[in-house]
């Protein structure tokens, strides 16, 4: 009895559990209620609001919720009665559905809230007339406009239940988000924990690729989970002491995740120099066991469990403590400064450790943090207008999008009445569903929809076959629909055979559901067919040709960054070490190295014609993932610096190499090579750095070792630009005794 009550409060834990539960909810009160007033065949309209409702759906507070409601009702209700009334009027109606789907795809620059309600109202519209043309199919007798209102009802019906569950369980969501943001952060640091392995030859660039891809997992986490504290708690203010609990955790997770971005010396020269001794085994051990340690707290706080530390990862602390002890005893002059490097991240790791420690109680106060967060939302009437006006410029994703959409929307339509195809709406609902903003993603996803909706209509028929009785079919949609919702997020070949299900179970009640097999699956071809052509010839947008600008964005994020923490150093700052101006610098910083990373993964399924680049953007992925994780180990240490005569030598290398990177920037972003320059001057900082007396103080030490650093990587780094910016490499010749050749 234990154990299955332990089962259960783990599956009540789990992030997905809330909102299946919810969707459970709502369709089976919708069925119970159908079912009694003796109205089965309303089942599929109430079924589709909810789900179109539930789409819609995004994190926010009760108050917050009941806004986004009222507004996607409201966007329901115009979007199902102009479907409606221009149903019977091909040339309006296609006007108004291009129209609507590029305005609506616009209302996505403001927002996460905005896109999903934008999403879910061109979803309910393609319902709506999918709904229609079944009445008119079914030879029903009941008035057309009864289907837009049980569409509406279900869409609202889920509504109440949201803003319910937003009110009784309103910080649940922050924690789940906190949970899975130090899920990531563990195996961030296990990641980084293989770059310590002492072992020649190893495979470092994929390593480095490996762990650049997680970063990008961790920033994703830490942006929803910023979301997730800020629509609860606001922008600014003393949080109280529950919020005060999340804020801190949320804080202690940047910081974890600066220090474990921060590298203090090459890898290959600390193997080389430490081979032989075993500090950097118990560095990779330490770190290991830290990842283990935050995968645990996630846990813990998914399960309002309290979090217990142990013993093993102080003792692997205080083996780390003694190792370099050993090493700074022996005064071996040739590690002199690379044991500098490892003491700096051992102070790095005894910091993560002791906030680790902290982690076990909750009375840790906020008085050195600034709680302020970045709100990047517009919030007034005249923002969004500016924030939409914005977008309409080719050069606009959602503008290419919105554009790609509306016509990919009117072709099927077209197609559709062109060749009277039956059932035919469901074409432009798979090219709603399978039409992403790039071609990457759209391939990606076409596969999964034909794979899950195969799958799908294979279940349906047997099902069918095995449980002809209505009662027992509507249990198995409610199941599907259960299905789809839990997994429509990462598991979409899942989702898309549980929807097929659904709705196709769904539309037997009004009809012959084996009808609608063949039917369903030609759509589908169809519609992806529309989807995958439009992605490839309306404005397409290759990551190849815009991969100098993504990673324009990730040298000049940089660059911005290095400025805020010299500032720092210089004593230039007051008031909080982790003030709002730092952390919005190094979240722009990990964000564009992030975005470099997702475009890169796209570059992958496009053509072969725009991915010659590719090898050399990751190259320079791997170069900028250094390059931020040096800038990094400046930040994680920070602090005022003393006097000392050399502070205007590290004030010049400072200036220096914010313009070298800034001039990186501006020749990626304008995708020319960068002028041939006499580099004598940063070579002869760079020997002035080097020269600086060994009997400096721990600070000083660290930031001439840091900056000395980024000055020898921007060769690399020019070298990196000047092959991204260059023309595309000729595609290699197979030889005649190749495979491909054969």
């Amino acid at each position: 009895m234990i154990q299955f009550e332990s089962r259960l409060s783990r599956l009540w834990a789990h992030e997905k559990a809330s909102y299946g539960l919810r969707v459970f909810i709502a369709l089976a009160a919708a069925m119970a209620v159908c079912w009694q007033q003796q109205q089965v065949t309303a089942v599929p309209s109430v079924f589709l609001g909810i789900i179109a409702s539930a789409i819609g759906e995004t994190d926010d507070n009760w108050l917050g919720r009941c806004k986004s409601v009222l507004l996607m009702l409201a966007c329901f209700a115009v979007a199902a009665f102009a479907v409606l009334y221009l149903f019977p009027y091909p040339l309006p109606f296609v006007a108004g559905l291009a129209l609507t789907t590029f305005g609506l795809t616009l209302l996505g620059a403001l927002g996460e809230r905005y896109a999903s309600i934008a999403q879910a109202t061109v979803t309910l519209a393609i319902y709506m007339m999918i709904g229609l043309d079944q009445h008119g199919a079914s030879g029903s007798h009941a008035p057309a406009w009864h289907g837009a209102v049980q569409l509406l009802a279900g869409a609202t019906w889920y509504g109440l239940l949201s803003i319910l569950w937003a009110a009784l369980f309103a910080n649940r969501p922050v924690r789940e988000a906190l949970a899975r943001l130090f899920v990531e952060l563990g195996l961030f640091l296990r990641l980084k924990a293989a770059l310590f392995e002492p072992v020649h030859q190893a495979d470092l660039q994929a390593e480095r690729l490996a762990l650049a891809e997680q970063n990008a997992r961790v920033v994703a986490a830490l942006n929803t989970a910023k979301t997730a504290i800020l629509s609860r708690f606001g922008r600014s203010g003393r949080p109280g002491v529950q919020s005060g609990l999340y804020f801190r955790l949320y804080y202690m997770a940047q910081d974890f995740h600066e220090r474990a971005s921060s590298s203090h010396y090459p890898y290959e020269q600390l193997t080389e120099a430490f081979f032989h001794s075993d500090v950097l085994y118990r560095c990779q051990r330490l770190l290991a066991l830290q990842g283990k340690a935050c995968a645990a707290l996630g846990e813990a706080l998914r399960l309002r469990r309290p979090f217990v530390y142990g013993e093993t990862t102080r003792q692997a602390m205080a083996d780390l403590s003694q190792s370099l002890e050993f090493l700074r005893a022996r005064s071996d002059p040739a590690q002199l400064r690379l044991l500098g490097s490892l003491d700096l991240l051992g102070n790095n790791l005894q910091k993560i450790e002791q906030q680790l420690s902290e982690a076990e109680s909750s009375d840790s106060t906020l008085d050195s943090i600034d709680t302020r967060l970045r709100d990047s939302n517009p919030h007034t009437l005249r923002e969004m207008a500016v924030r939409i006006g914005q977008q309409f410029t080719p050069k606009s994703l959602l503008f290419r999008h919105g554009l790609r959409m509306a016509i990919a929307l009117s072709v099927g339509y077209g197609l559709m009445k062109l060749v009277h195809a039956d059932n035919g709406y469901w074409i432009l609902l798979t090219t709603a569903f399978v039409c992403r903003p790039n071609y990457g993603a759209t391939r990606l996803r076409l596969i999964q929809r034909i794979a899950g909706t195969l799958v799908g209509l294979g279940l349906t028929w047997a099902l069918m076959q095995l449980f002809p009785t209505q009662q027992v079919q509507l249990l198995l949609a409610l199941a599907a629909a259960l299905l789809f919702f839990v997994t429509r997020a990462d598991r979409y070949v899942t989702a898309t055979a549980a929807i097929t299900v659904m709705a196709l179970l769904c539309f037997n009640l009004l009809g012959d559901g084996f009808v609608l097999l063949l039917p369903r699956l030609v759509d589908t071809l169809i519609g992806c067919a529309i989807a995958v052509a439009a992605s490839f010839l309306i404005l397409p947008d290759w990551q190849g040709r815009r991969l100098n600008q993504v990673a324009a964005n990730v040298i000049s994020a940089c660059a911005r960054y290095l400025a805020e923490v010299l500032s720092h150093y210089r004593g230039d700052r007051r008031g909080p070490r982790d003030d709002l101006g730092y952390r919005v610098a190094r979240r722009d910083m990990h964000n564009a190295d992030a975005a470099l990373s997702v475009a890169l993964s796209n570059m992958l399924r496009e053509p072969g014609y725009f991915r010659r680049k590719l090898d050399a953007g990751f190259r320079f992925l791997a170069l900028s993932n250094t390059l931020l994780g040096y800038l990094s180990a400046l930040g994680a240490h920070r602090a005022p610096l003393g006097d000392h005569p050399d502070d205007a030598l590290v004030e010049q290398a400072g200036q220096a190499l914010k313009q070298a990177l800034d001039d990186i920037a501006d020749a990626l972003s304008r995708r020319r090579p960068l002028p041939q320059r006499d580099r004598g001057q940063e070579d002869a900082l760079a020997a002035r750095l080097e020269a600086m007396a060994e009997d400096i103080d721990e600070k000083h030490r660290l930031i001439r070792t840091q900056l000395l650093l980024v000055l020898r990587l921007l060769a690399p780094l020019r070298a990196a630009t000047d092959e991204l910016v260059g023309p595309d490499p000729a595609p290699p010749r197979p030889s005649r005794a190749s495979p491909a050749a054969a």
